[in-house]
């Protein structure tokens, strides 16, 4: 197969580096960074089951520690364990391939996948982009310096960002389920802290990149893509992305600025930094789950919380009520074109907000644009984006806290609505709760 064959894609086939037969694999692979921001006691627990093994914890920064004064010392420590994992042949060159990978959740799901590299050259996070691969939801630029700082001289990446493709016939990754059988297995184990079985495939035979490639390919012929979305396009978007933007956004920010620090030497192009391993996900994989992203303020006075509320809506008909029923998560409802309903919980009771008139489409979007005016008028609050419900409601019913419980939206609607509307609100969907998000395994080198 020719080199430049997936490249028109944006699609690279990287050489994969995996843990050596000696590691426990269930202490090498960690949940990703961005998860339970909130929750220390969860990456205590993580790093009491890693000891002093082999483990990704010890190559990532959990973003619960960011901020807290001694990140540099974190990044060097770092930057020192991936040499040590490459001098001492922790990770063995599993050369030019792509990993299938079959994740069995806690919560019983199977989500199927693919891990592979993505040209970032064909990536735009800004609003408004046309490139093959886009962001689904906005891009909080002040979050992308701290992590450039992480990324920008390390030596290894290893992925918690997943692509989506829309592959309703699913032409691209579910083939390869057909024939698992025939390839070589290179990890299967439990992962820790409730994450569930991971379980992975070489896959390196010319015949299957054909067939990968033959329905990547379908998927981007623009008649088609116009046809299967009632639009007259000319720009393409073959992959979304699902999980990971932020990382995704400072891989390329990143590289922006390899580009321009050697800018005048012509093998730039070739430099490793251009890529980023990621995992394909077909967003029609029926293990495939979508779930709302949850708020919760901290800082804040309820009933003071809720008289603004109630003034910023006035003219978009607000109401609130209390239930006496403590188990007002169990209410949620679903995104509808009607009124949005939106649930909360706090140490005085938890109810129900219901806008009537909401100028967002989304009540996710009705709700950050609260948030957000709000948390510029009140110093000391803060905002925290949570995946799974109970978090919310262990969280949002201390003294002190809020926390908003969000409807979900139906995942089939994703490409069509990032094509025409653009993005999404920030942090409007979340794939699956905190343990089902994915853990790093794989790893590729960057410099």
């Amino acid at each position: 197969m020719k080199k430049d064959a997936f490249s028109q894609l944006g699609v690279v086939i990287p050489e994969i580096l995996l843990p050596n037969h000696r590691v426990d694999l269930q202490k090498w692979a960690v949940v990703a960074c961005d998860q339970f921001t909130s929750q220390l006691e969860y990456w205590e627990e993580a790093a009491q089951i890693v000891g002093a093994e082999p483990s990704t914890l010890k190559i990532i920064f959990p973003e619960v520690y960011l901020g807290k004064g001694n990140d540099q010392e974190r990044i060097n420590t770092i930057r020192q364990q991936m040499r040590e994992y490459l001098q001492n042949e922790v990770l063995i060159n599993h050369g030019p391939c792509m990993i299938y990978v079959e994740r069995r959740t806690a919560y019983g799901n199977l989500r199927k996948g693919l891990v592979l590299a993505v040209d970032l050259e064909c990536y735009d996070y800004n609003r408004g982009s046309t490139t093959l691969i886009r962001a689904t939801e906005g891009t909080v630029l002040e979050r992308i310096p701290p992590r450039v700082k992480i990324r920008d001289g390390a030596i290894l990446e290893s992925p918690h960002v997943m692509l989506l493709i829309d592959d309703p016939e699913c032409q691209v990754i579910e083939p390869i389920t057909a024939i698992k059988d025939t390839l070589e297995q290179v990890y299967d184990f439990d992962l820790m802290l409730n994450g569930g079985r991971l379980t992975g495939y070489k896959v390196d035979r010319t015949e299957i990149f054909e067939k990968i490639l033959a329905g990547l390919t379908d998927l981007a012929d623009l008649k088609r893509f116009n046809q299967k979305y009632n639009i007259n396009s000319d720009k393409l978007l073959l992959f979304a992305v699902g999980d990971g933007n932020h990382s995704l956004a400072t891989a390329k920010a990143v590289w922006e600025k390899v580009k321009q620090e050697n800018a005048n030497d012509a093998a730039i192009m070739d430099h490793p930094a251009r890529y980023a391993l990621v995992e394909v996900v077909n967003i029609h994989d029926s293990g495939l789950q979508f779930e709302p992203i949850h708020r919760v303020l901290f800082n804040i006075e309820v009933d003071s919380l809720f008289n603004a509320m109630k003034s910023y809506f006035s003219n978009n008909e607000f109401e609130l009520s209390f239930i006496n029923d403590s188990q007002a998560v169990e209410l949620q409802v679903p995104e509808s074109s009607g009124p949005q309903v939106i649930n909360f919980v706090s140490n005085q009771g938890n109810g129900l907000i219901k806008i009537k008139k909401p100028v967002h489409n989304l009540a996710v979007g009705t709700l950050q644009a609260f948030i957000d005016d709000y948390i510029a008028r009140h110093q000391g609050v803060e905002v925290d984006y949570i995946h799974g419900t109970n978090a919310v409601v262990d969280l949002g019913c201390r003294p002190g806290n809020i926390g908003f419980l969000l409807p979900s939206m139906d995942k089939s609607d994703l490409f069509k609505t990032v094509i025409i509307d653009g993005v999404l609100p920030r942090k409007t969907f979340s794939m699956g709760e905190a343990e089902e998000k994915r853990y790093y395994m794989e790893c590729r080198q960057i410099s």
